[in-house]
């Protein structure tokens, strides 16, 4: 058993991190697959990589299983997700203290979306209900636990304005979070903005862009409207034109992410963070890209 670096010390470095986020699967063929998924990326120099959460603590037992492989197994340094829902504030600390003992020192911070079926969110019984409750209670645990939480560039779709999301992502951060990962976007300006209003509001932990690379037109579409992101319609011209066209529409993805990444590096942001949905062969795409 290995245990993790803190991430926040990787970012005191001064140098721009990279990372990129794993889902977990839902059965042993897709812990397989997952793995040689990772495998092939394994080469890659990466700073760190997440693991996520499913609804309601639905891929708790693959979430743990997934990031032991891949710290363990693999030497990543892993930030497994942890969510609100579902769970209790015993069963919390019950599930950070595991985390700690099997050597994790980073985890990012959810509120988490209702379990499938539902629209609105309802904590557990003797449940938290805010993401900055569930950094206050892990810190409380471990202080020494390096905190990410999110961050909406285009507000969080139940936030009734941009100032009201900015204050609940200030006082997650005023609770210990470390630093902020962002919801997806398109158009680096958004994420541009979002950082000067961040600052504005006394926000001054690393915000590390998060980037997805385009993999297909229905699915992205479907993506920017559970996540609230939008498309700009230059991309989507090009998409279409692609007309579904896997490879292609691989191709128009990759190459503006690229190019996201690489505005975003000469503006000093202080690292990327990729949504790969398990495909290697984006991930290398634009690595090999951005060796270029």
């Amino acid at each position: 058993m290995t245990t993790n670096p803190s991430i926040a010390s990787l970012f005191a470095a001064d140098r721009p991190l990279r990372s990129l986020e794993f889902f977990p699967p839902k059965n042993d063929d897709g812990v397989a697959a997952l793995r040689a998924t990772a495998e092939a990326l394994h080469h890659i120099e990466w700073d760190f990589v997440s693991v996520t959460y499913g609804a309601g603590g639905s891929t708790r037992d693959m979430t743990a299983k997934v990031s032991a492989i891949l710290k363990d197994d693999l030497g990543f340094t892993v930030m497994p997700h942890l969510t609100c829902v579902g769970h209790s504030r015993a069963e919390l600390r019950e599930h950070a203290d595991e985390l700690y003992r099997t050597g994790f020192r980073n985890i990012m911070t959810l509120r988490g979306d209702p379990p499938k079926g539902e629209t609105t969110f309802s904590p557990a019984p003797d449940g938290l209900r805010y993401a900055n409750e569930l950094v206050t209670l892990l810190k409380d645990q471990h202080s020494d636990f390096c905190l990410g939480v999110a961050g909406y560039p285009e507000k969080h779709q139940e936030a009734i304005s941009m100032e009201a999301d900015l204050d609940n992502l200030k006082r997650k951060v005023d609770c210990g979070a470390d630093f902020i990962t962002t919801q997806l976007f398109f158009d680096n300006a958004i994420y541009y903005r979002f950082v000067e209003k961040c600052r504005a509001a006394g926000i001054t932990v690393p915000i590390v862009p998060g980037i997805m690379p385009v993999l297909s037109l229905k699915q992205i579409k479907r993506i920017a409207t559970l996540s609230g992101a939008s498309l700009p319609d230059q991309l989507t011209r090009r998409l279409e034109v692609a007309a579904e066209d896997p490879a292609v529409v691989e191709i128009i993805g990759v190459d503006w992410a690229l190019d996201q990444i690489r505005g975003l590096m000469a503006n000093h942001a202080p690292g990327y963070h990729l949504y790969i949905l398990n495909r290697a062969r984006a991930a290398l795409a634009l690595a090999a890209g951005l060796a270029a």
